[in-house]
């Protein structure tokens, strides 16, 4: 299908349906990681007022994103391109 034989507000219509889904599929998985990681520097901060913390140096106890998370995220990300696409074509089109 040629992008000149799709009216543009069809265009438009996909960019909005394709921000939409970047957003329902990629923030709750980047809101879950970003909580996770508060949680955890939470209880090291608690640790440390209670005077209960390890006091040997070691690198970050930093878990990062699960498997799951990840793909969300760059599913997000895809489909947000994807969008970002179908507003320039929009644009071109129009």
């Amino acid at each position: 299908m040629e992008p000149d034989s799709v009216p543009p507000l069809l265009w438009l219509g996909l960019a909005i349906a394709g921000f939409v889904a970047a957003y329902l599929v990629g923030w709750p998985a980047w809101e879950a990681y970003r909580s996770r990681e508060e949680r955890d520097e939470n209880a090291e901060r608690y640790l440390a007022w209670r005077g209960r913390a390890d006091r040997t140096p070691r690198p970050s106890a930093r878990e990062g994103m699960t498997g799951e998370e990840r793909r969300r995220i760059y599913a997000g990300a895809v489909l947000a391109v994807a969008a970002a696409l179908a507003l320039v074509t929009f644009f071109a089109t129009s």
